[in-house]
């Protein structure tokens, strides 16, 4: 069952754009189901229901996304009226589409025009409707002016920048088995310049009842700030929770997505994590997630991300490539968060098999934990799965002015520490197949080790370890550490879509610690542009430049961070990559240039990067932004605890 309201505009859809970036994404579904407006919508609908008569004025086409919230069955409808001749041919709750024209003929005694900023499209047209009839509009729902950046044009992108952030807080016994969470960002809206943006944020409950609601003004343009759990905790009164953070930035400029990290962290050492935001448009379906091993319970969070329930039997899962779903049975309440065992719908699923996720637009991108017996845990999240897509007969013949073309470049921690594994993962229901190979690349940018991937059936999980591949290709690393680059390779034949996804798992040697992370395919660092490919996280392609965010580890956690230089074509020969560190007032304190080589990578630590001195100039807290106007990188940040935790995951960029 699928939620009848629409997430991504039809023209966002092009084959290149990505849910997540700085476009797309319908806003109309925000601005319906927003925490404030939905005790509106209620009372809206109540008070027509005691009305008489009410006829339903459509001039967008919105009424799908108002009755899958808001059940207009309660009203005794008069009739539905559209604007434009081609929606005559709908009809709803049994009444055909009429057109405007005849709406004052209708007898109704209220009339609902679903529309926002409705007066100045009404004003023109009121000798149509019923003499004497009350008028309501959408915006008997609308937020407070005060928190919109374009009151002028309420569904301005600008006006919804929402997104939810799963919160758990567990207060350990005597300092152990506590578990928190911390949303890590940025005001990066002051670099464009919004005047005293801030924040307004509501936690719910795993019921879906709401815990908190409160403001919090952000601090100077490009300075970070934390939301963390425990002191949410302590602010409110708040007992152990786990629920959704709903998060939504007010008066802002230059992005209307919400970016993020989240962070998990243990008392008692053995719980860290960072995965990056949930994107805030609800998608279809999810995949990406991988089923645990012998000693590893995986457990999938859905956070209900709408005013109505999930529907028993709407949320499904199933192994990649499979054709049995196994339903959840149970409703899960408005804005409710559900914690679900994977074992108890896929019982047979084991590593390296992969998880579909069924969501029929109910939720938005879900984190996965996987607790393993020696009490470690780890939380990553799984990816949007395009239902859009198809295969794509122009990708094959991109090599000629495309080199490489597209690119899925992952991380291969230095070997001294870190084991690494990776899964190449189907991301769009029209992959049937991934026709693929893998590169193996030292830090210098020389190429040690490549290996056709064949055509991998949507069924089949392809394992692909580094330390084996290096002993089967009698190959090593001279820099200790590298990436894999997973490229399009059509000698046998084959289709691609450009969504390509691969799957990083990592572990730290000494603790046995994992941390998981997953992306997709781009192209990088070349002149020529293929639909919006490179991409640039502010302009038009080609994106030739990285401005990168690096939260910084507290409590004592050091720093790590790699970053990978792809490139579809030989581009300038090495980076010019200046790492500058801030304080917690966004004023720079230090700052360092590297160089990369053009299709290697460089992994570091703050720690051996900046100077005791210099990090003692953030008092305390900090960040570094990455900046290169040479190039575009692509980069993963992370901490570690020492011998004992560590985690790692994907940037952002601004």
């Amino acid at each position: 069952m699928t939620l009848q309201i629409e997430t991504f505009k039809n023209a966002d859809l092009a084959h290149g754009w990505r849910p997540g970036n700085n476009a797309g994404g319908a806003t109309l579904f925000k601005a319906l189901g927003h925490p404030l407006s939905a005790p509106k919508a209620h009372a809206l609908i109540a008070s027509l229901a005691k009305a008489g008569p009410v006829a339903i004025y459509d001039p967008t086409h919105a009424i799908g996304s108002f009755h899958a919230y808001y059940d207009l069955s309660k009203l005794d409808v008069a009739g539905y009226y559209v604007q434009r001749v081609e929606d005559l041919k709908g009809a709803f709750l049994g009444h055909d589409a009429k057109p405007l024209s005849e709406l004052g003929k209708s007898g109704a005694k209220a009339v609902l025009v679903l529309l926002f900023d409705a007066e100045k499209s009404i004003a023109p047209l009121k000798h149509l409707f019923p003499k004497g009839a009350h008028i309501a509009s959408l915006d008997d729902i609308r937020l407070p002016d005060d928190m919109l950046t374009n009151r002028a044009n309420y569904l301005d992108p600008l006006n919804f920048a929402t997104n939810f952030a799963l919160m758990r807080e567990k207060k350990g016994l005597n300092g152990v088995d506590g578990i928190h969470t911390r949303v890590a960002s940025a005001n990066y809206w002051g670099l464009h310049g919004a005047d005293k943006p801030e924040l307004w944020l509501c936690l719910f409950g795993e019921d879906g009842a709401q815990l908190a609601e409160w403001r919090e003004a952000l601090p100077v343009a490009g300075a970070p700030f934390t939301i963390d759990s425990a002191e949410v905790r302590h602010r409110f009164g708040l007992g152990d929770f786990t629920g959704s953070l709903f998060i939504h930035a007010i008066r802002i400029k230059g992005h209307d997505v919400v970016k993020y990290a989240l962070d998990m962290y243990g008392e008692n050492g053995k719980a860290l994590s960072c995965s990056h935001d949930a994107n805030a448009w609800p998608a279809d379906y999810y995949a990406g997630m991988p089923a645990g091993e012998d000693d590893e319970v995986v457990t999938l969070f859905i956070q209900n991300s709408h005013p109505m329930p999930i529907p028993p039997r709407t949320v499904g899962l199933n192994i990649m490539g499979a054709q049995d779903i196994s339903w959840f049975e149970d409703e899960i309440a408005p804005f409710a968060t559900r914690a679900i065992p994977v074992d108890t719908l896929l019982p047979q699923a084991h590593w390296p098999d992969q998880v579909e996720i069924v969501a029929g637009r109910y939720f938005v991108r879900p984190r996965y934990e996987v607790m393993r017996k020696s009490g470690q845990r780890r939380i990553a999240h799984a990816n949007v799965e395009r239902t859009d897509l198809k295969p794509n007969p122009e990708i094959r013949s991109l090599e000629k002015v495309m080199g490489k073309g597209y690119i899925m470049p992952l991380p291969v921690l230095p070997r001294s520490d870190f084991n690494t594994v990776m899964l190449p993962t189907p991301m769009a229901t029209e992959q049937h197949e991934l026709p693929i190979r893998a590169e193996l690349i030292d830090a210098s940018g020389k190429t040690v080790a490549s290996k056709f991937l064949g055509r991998i059936p949507r069924r089949e999980s392809v394992e692909v370890d580094v330390e084996a591949w290096l002993k089967e290709a009698s190959a090593t690393l001279p820099s200790g550490y590298g990436h894999v680059e997973f490229l399009y390779d059509f000698r046998e034949g084959g289709d691609g879509d450009g969504w390509l996804h691969a799957l990083g798992r990592f572990e730290q040697k000494a603790s046995g610690h994992r941390a998981e992370t997953i992306f997709g395919a781009h192209i990088y660092n070349t002149g020529v542009i293929y639909k919006d490919e490179p991409q640039s996280y502010t302009n038009k392609p080609p994106g030739l430049s990285t401005r990168l965010f690096l939260r910084l580890g507290q409590d004592g956690l050091d720093t790590i961070c790699h970053l990978i230089y792809p490139a579809s074509t030989p581009w300038h020969p090495k980076s010019a990559t200046m790492l500058i560190l801030h304080d917690a007032e966004g004023k720079p304190v230090a700052e360092k240039e590297i160089e990369i080589a053009c299709g290697g990578s460089r992994f570091w630590r703050l720690s051996e990067m900046f100077s005791k001195e210099e990090r003692e100039r953030m008092g305390g807290a900090g960040y570094v932004i990455i900046r290169d106007t040479t190039c575009r990188l692509f980069g993963f940040h992370g901490m570690t605890n020492g011998t004992t935790s560590f985690c790692l995951d994907h940037m952002f960029g601004f």
